[in-house]
């Protein structure tokens, strides 16, 4: 018996189109979910090496659920380089600005820090409100 190997070509043209509604779903486990879909880890070809994974369309981000008090503690940090230039936002405030930054950073996270990874985050997209300019993918629902 060979073993096989996805070659790229391949795992392009069986690439299929997601979407999912964040609506009442808890953050992380929602990230964990899309992250596997995007890397490919759903499928029997799947390969650490090759980008085998799906596109996914998340609406509804800006109405994702997060547990106890993590809407005011959790904190969201960027640095300019500069010194004493760190800035925090908590998830309350970020939500309202970006709807779509804390599940990309959530699923950014979960993803490869490599090459791979970023093409892999590139599949994603994800919308604050129900509308998405995807329906000529005619993308299947994602039982999350």
């Amino acid at each position: 018996m060979r073993t096989y190997v996805a070659k790229p070509a391949e795992a392009q043209a069986t690439r299929k189109w997601f979407v999912v509604d964040a609506k009442d779903q808890p953050l992380g486990r929602l990230a964990s979910k899309i992250a596997t879909v995007l890397r490919g880890k759903h499928k029997p070809i799947y390969q650490p090496h090759v980008d085998t994974g799906d596109f996914v369309i998340v609406v509804n981000a800006a109405q994702v659920k997060v547990t106890g008090n993590k809407a005011n503690d959790k904190m969201y940090y960027r640095h300019s380089g500069y010194p004493g230039a760190i800035r925090g936002e908590s998830f309350r405030h970020l939500i309202e600005k970006h709807p779509d930054a804390p599940l990309t950073l959530a699923v950014k996270g979960m993803l490869p820090k490599n090459v791979l990874g970023r093409q892999m985050l590139e599949k994603l997209h994800v919308y604050g409100g129900s509308d998405h300019p995807h329906r000529a993918q005619k993308p299947e629902t994602l039982a999350v």
